[in-house]
């Protein structure tokens, strides 16, 4: 595609399913000759060069490693539910957002980019967007699922799938109630208190302030979001940022036991919440250790720990998924909205089990789609994972539902439908 060249912001939280997709949309910008600034934390400087963007530090108080958010939020240990999704949402992401916002205005004064690209969770675009006056366009970028509040879902982070029918909105209208006067009414009182703290006003949800924005690009397709009859028309489906694209990693020396004589299984912890295997990884491996199966173990690009494993265990720090996937018969994940869509795009069944961040979202999703089923919870144990499994590989329905989301991934356009929205934007806020 040829367009006009571009300056653009683009702005993460310093979390590495965060960064990792817009490091994506980085390169291929790039690529099409628009020149990029990245805004994120100190880790992710040379990644983001290596992209070809100039790396922009997010103050040291909106900074942290990623690698360990136990040590960087102690708060956060032994949290999972909504009390997790609380903490999540007032210490990690709102917490940093007046830090957050200092660094844009800084790097718009600097040099005014054409338009902002901010990640859904990069609560420093919220303090922006409520703020009068006049800025950049701003383009909401969803790596997160859809948040916008509707009468035909129930509030964001509840993990509720929709109920048809006027009996599913009046249910909820009534969780909208709890969730925003009681569940999460301390963390919206604080949204606002950051937002009046900025000049702006908050009159909505925070957790809808995508809505805010110029346009919000959703990196999924329409067949893994929930329906919205008041869908407003700034959303733009564009599908996943990354596709399993051929990798040059080395296969470990096990590869070839992969040779199709037996299932193979892949678990995931991600590569953040990978620390405590313990919440999926080991029970998977218990579970499934009398089965004639392969259980396929990445760890996230974390060491292997040195211990007795189960013979039908094959475990690596990294695997590549381009390789991986076409081989996997069922992928058992704690639901990163990345990994969850590798998967469809090869038509691989879930078992997913994760309640903190996003994760409640994603893999109540994967339910509702039919993809796979949910386990809902942030630790499983061996029987639940031991029976999801059986009954993915036993019943191909799951299969057949989770390989037309991934033909519905095949054909949609990705980042270039992203490329493609910019012009327009900056036509129409600039002139």
């Amino acid at each position: 595609m040829t367009t006009a060249s571009l300056n653009l912001l683009i702005c993460s939280t310093p979390v590495h399913g965060h960064v990792t997709p817009l490091l994506a949309v980085t390169r291929h910008l790039i690529a099409s000759g628009h020149r990029v600034r990245f805004l994120t934390g100190t880790r992710y400087r040379d990644a983001v060069e290596a992209a070809g963007a100039g790396w922009v530090p997010l103050p040291a108080e909106a900074d942290y490693d990623d690698r360990d958010i136990t040590a960087a939020f102690p708060g956060r240990e032994g949290l999972s539910g909504p009390a997790g999704i609380r903490y999540d949402l007032r210490e990690i992401f709102l917490r940093p957002g007046p830090a957050q916002l200092a660094a844009v205005d800084a790097a718009i004064a600097e040099e005014r980019p054409d338009a902002v690209l901010v990640e859904s969770m990069f609560m420093g675009a919220l303090l922006l967007l409520c703020r009068p006056g006049e800025r950049p366009p701003v383009v909401n970028l969803g790596i997160v699922p859809l948040g916008l509040a509707s009468r035909d879902t129930a509030p964001f982070g509840l993990g509720i799938p929709p109920k048809p029918g006027l009996a599913g909105r009046i249910r909820n209208r009534m969780l909208r109630f709890v969730a925003e006067r009681i569940v999460f009414g301390s963390v919206q009182r604080y949204a606002r208190e950051l937002v009046e703290r900025a000049g702006g006003t908050l009159t909505r949800d925070f957790m809808g302030s995508a809505a805010l924005a110029d346009a919000i690009v959703q990196f999924t397709v329409p067949s893994f979001e929930y329906p919205r009859s008041d869908l407003p028309a700034s959303v733009h489906f564009v599908g996943p940022v990354s596709r399993t694209t051929p990798s040059t990693m080395p296969l470990p020396e096990w590869w070839g036991d992969l040779d199709g004589s037996r299932p193979v299984v892949h678990v995931t912890q991600g590569t953040v919440a990978n620390t405590d295997l313990g919440a999926l990884i080991d029970p998977t491996i218990e579970a499934l250790a009398d089965d004639d199966v392969l259980v396929v173990v990445s760890m996230g690009g974390r060491e292997v720990p040195e211990r007795a494993y189960p013979a039908n265990v094959r475990i690596a720090s990294y695997l590549p998924y381009d390789k991986l996937l076409p081989l996997t018969d069922v992928m058992v994940t704690n639901g990163g909205y990345g990994g969850v869509h590798f998967a469809m795009e090869h038509g691989v069944p879930l078992v997913t089990a994760g309640l903190t961040e996003d994760k409640a979202e994603v893999t109540a999703r994967v339910a509702w789609s039919g993809a796979g089923i949910n386990l809902r919870t942030d630790r499983a144990d061996a029987a639940s994972v031991r029976s999801a499994v059986r009954r993915l590989l036993s019943d191909p329905t799951f299969r057949e539902r989770s390989a037309a989301i991934g033909r519905d991934i095949a054909a949609s356009p990705g980042v270039a439908g992203l490329e493609s929205l910019l012009p327009t934007l900056t036509t129409v806020r600039l002139h």
